[in-house]
């Protein structure tokens, strides 16, 4: 399945879309530099800034490549970078993907385990499910772009909007899913208590916020902004070796 999966038609499919939108990237990074012209703005500073972004995009472009290698072990090399590459993000990828595979009667992404219908079902799931996103700005980015300057005004009184609220709280659901259920998985109990699981995954979430916490308090704290680049990437690699080593 995985050679199928590696197959020279699948990495024309997904390399002509890539192409595709790497173009248009390109198309508008030369029509904003032209435009930076147009009004008058110095070509040294705008060269500058050019190399700046060069810089702090692949910096952290380095954990989406780590999410690239994890699910090319099951799903092959020219999905994961198709997804990763044009609207997919890390953590929904991964998530996702593992769900489906939950569903499908896969115990866990695994390339022995691949089926066709399997890869289907995965692959479906996550594009249906992260392209609501695009469909819902189309309809109603208009109407809440005009609710940004009373939102502005609430921050300026020093109270979070309802906007940084809700993404507080949905990453706090979000690592509590994550949390619980490795919890789950190593505790069972019948009246008693009983611990039979595995405790890699607890460790490693535990090894990994203390990174992350390590890389908050230096660019916060100590001024070391450009740390932030590195705060993604660092905490996966560090969280692969505390696996590693367990």
């Amino acid at each position: 399945m995985i050679s199928q999966l590696n197959s020279p038609s699948i990495y024309l499919i997904c390399g002509i879309i890539i192409a595709f939108v790497a173009a248009v990237c390109v198309v508008f990074m030369v029509r904003a530099y032209r435009a930076g012209i147009a009004i008058g703005m110095d070509p040294a500073k705008l060269k500058r800034a050019l190399t700046s972004s060069v810089t702090f995009s692949i910096l952290p472009s380095i954990g989406i490549l780590l999410g690239v290698i994890a699910l090319s072990g099951s799903l092959g090399t020219p999905w994961p970078w198709l997804r990763l590459s044009v609207i997919g993000a890390l953590h929904y990828e991964t998530q996702v993907a593992q769900a489906a595979a939950e569903q499908v009667g896969l115990s866990s992404l695994s390339a022995s385990a691949m089926t066709p219908r399997a890869f289907a079902t995965i692959a479906f799931l996550m594009s249906v499910c992260i392209m609501w996103g695009m469909i819902l700005s189309i309809l109603f980015n208009k109407a809440y772009l005009k609710k940004l300057g009373g939102q502005k005004t609430k921050e300026s009184s020093g109270k979070p909007g309802f906007g940084d609220s809700a993404m507080v709280a949905m990453f706090i659901g979000l690592v509590s899913t994550y949390i619980g259920s490795y919890i789950g998985g190593f505790v069972s109990g019948q009246g008693v208590l009983t611990f039979r699981g595995d405790l890699t995954p607890i460790i490693v979430a535990a090894v990994s916020a203390l990174v992350m916490a390590c890389f908050i308090y230096l660019s916060e704290k100590k001024h070391l902004v450009w740390l932030e680049s590195f705060s993604i990437a660092g905490s996966m690699l560090v969280g692969m070796l505390a696996a590693i080593l367990i």
